[in-house]
């Protein structure tokens, strides 16, 4: 969006300023003359639509490359918030495998996730989680 931003205000500007170099005469109708050709000729009110219309392209190139810039920055900033998640991610993970190969500080079994905890052997067998006898 960005770029047929830029393009649209180029070629929009570009076209303008053709015209206005090429038809300095002047006159009731106008004969426009373009890179050496005519391809038409244009009363005063047809000059005066044409540069409405040529103002309302450019300003619609314009808005695009603004939109275009916002999103940029918008997913930029998303981008940055998701890779420092994965990052934390990645270091609460790495920790956590540490802690389980004992490479780490010591672990209670209150620091153990529910579900890793080992059942007590001083537990009567109907107590103990299914799977772990």
């Amino acid at each position: 969006m960005l770029v047929l931003g830029l393009l649209l205000m180029a070629g929009a500007a570009a076209f303008a300023g053709l015209l206005i170099a090429y038809n300095l005469s002047g006159g009731p109708d106008y004969t426009v003359t373009l890179l050496g050709s005519e391809p038409f000729t244009i009363s005063t009110l047809g000059a005066f639509l044409g540069g409405i219309a040529l103002t309302l392209i450019f300003g619609l190139g314009m808005w695009m490359l603004l939109a275009g810039t916002a999103l940029a920055r918008h997913r930029g900033k998303k981008r940055r918030r998701e890779r420092e998640t994965a990052r934390q991610a990645t270091a609460e993970r790495d920790a956590l495998a540490d802690r389980l190969e004992g490479r780490g500080s010591s672990t209670t079994a209150a620091e153990e996730p529910a579900g890793q905890r080992r059942p007590a052997s001083h537990r009567p067998q109907w107590l103990r989680p299914h799977g772990h006898h």
